[in-house]
């Protein structure tokens, strides 16, 4: 099965409370392109295919990582996300931020810290950011399970894609893994590599796999409006996350993530811009219930569950004007003074003090 990928940035951003088209975007977007028609049916290999190998384990451990990653609470993280509450089904979910295709798009340039990052990198920053934690260790156990995942979900489907049911993943060495799968010459099975050179498949077109990241979503006819978003998540948010956006927790453990507040990603995860969480909302949300809402809705809750305080932005500046000169110009509401709070202000800097990871 052959699938033409054509990658369409986004080119717009705006912030729902002012226009600031005249500022130079500081912290670049996640990448997203046009949903490809049957996407949804993309998957890799069901978890019972994970051999029981040494290599195996390492994928399964990353497993448990991706759903359970309040085990290493205090350690790595300080917040009560898991990474499978954006990567949804484990991140399994094609159009969910899929693990699997994000593996074939690295070793990449990010502008966010402007070098190019393997995909070890990728995982540490999304520690600093989205778990509002500290980055595991260069080549630690830890990375090397994540990348294993990643990698044997991504393998298994192009498997799928290319109906090679039942071919091993051949199983690198940690050292491979935590390159990333864009280079030259990977090592792919002999019979999944003729198949990719048959439909003329390069590092590039992987890169852009079908299912990646969250779809492109249009702008809405209407400007975001707060107030309309505020409705939007009482009528279908709060039952999940509750009224206070607090998420719910069943026997101590949080089943259902805070969207703001001290628990909630930071100011420079990805999911902090108004943009990516409408992407991701309009085509994931009410969980279990995808393309629920109007592309309208998405974007007015995006912006009201996204104009609360949360932890501060990890690179902060010693000020919250600094850090927004930095990091932040428009897209988001970060420095914006909304309901009498000024976000990014003296309210949880001083949870940065006291948690300096």
């Amino acid at each position: 099965m052959k699938y033409l990928i054509t990658l369409i940035p986004l080119l717009f951003s705006f912030s729902a409370m002012a226009d600031h088209s005249d500022l130079i975007e500081k912290q670049p977007d996640l990448p997203s392109i046009n949903k490809i028609d049957g996407t949804e049916i993309l998957f890799p290999y069901e978890l019972s295919e994970i051999p029981d190998t040494p290599f195996g384990k390492k994928v399964k451990r990353g497993y448990q990582l991706m759903t359970n990653s309040q085990s290493v609470r205090d350690q790595y993280v300080f917040n009560e996300q898991n990474c499978s509450n954006c990567h949804l089904s484990s991140g399994r979910l094609a159009n969910a931020a899929p693990m699997g295709a994000s593996y074939f798009a690295y070793p990449a340039y990010r502008s966010k810290n402007k070098h190019v990052n393997s995909y070890q990198e990728r995982i540490q920053g999304c520690f600093i950011y989205s778990m509002n934690g500290i980055m595991p260790e260069t080549d630690s156990d830890i990375l090397v399970d994540f990348s294993a995942y990643a990698y044997w979900s991504g393998v298994t489907t192009l498997y799928n894609m290319y109906d090679l049911k039942g071919v091993p993943v051949p199983e690198l060495t940690d050292k491979q893994l935590l390159v990333g799968g864009k280079v030259d010459n990977f090592p792919f099975h002999p019979e999944l590599q003729k198949a990719l050179d048959k439909a003329e498949s390069t590092k590039d077109t992987r890169a852009k796999m079908p299912g990646r990241g969250f779809p492109k979503l249009a702008k809405p006819k209407l400007k975001p409006d707060y107030r309309r978003g505020e409705q939007v998540f009482t009528e279908h948010c709060a039952a999940c996350h509750g009224a206070d956006g607090q998420g719910k927790e069943v026997a101590g453990i949080k089943s259902l993530p805070p969207l703001w507040g001290p628990n909630s990603y930071n100011w420079g995860a990805g999911m902090h811009k108004f943009k990516t969480a409408a992407a991701f909302i309009y085509e994931n949300m009410p969980l279990g219930k995808s393309v629920q809402l109007t592309k309208q809705q998405a974007w007015d809750v995006a912006i009201f569950m996204n104009s609360h305080e949360r932890p501060q932005d990890p690179r902060f500046k010693g000020t919250m004007e600094e850090t927004k000169k930095a990091y932040h110009s428009k897209g988001d509401a970060y420095g914006q003074t909304i309901n009498g709070v000024t976000l990014g202000s003296s309210a949880l800097e001083e949870h940065h003090k006291a948690n300096p990871h």
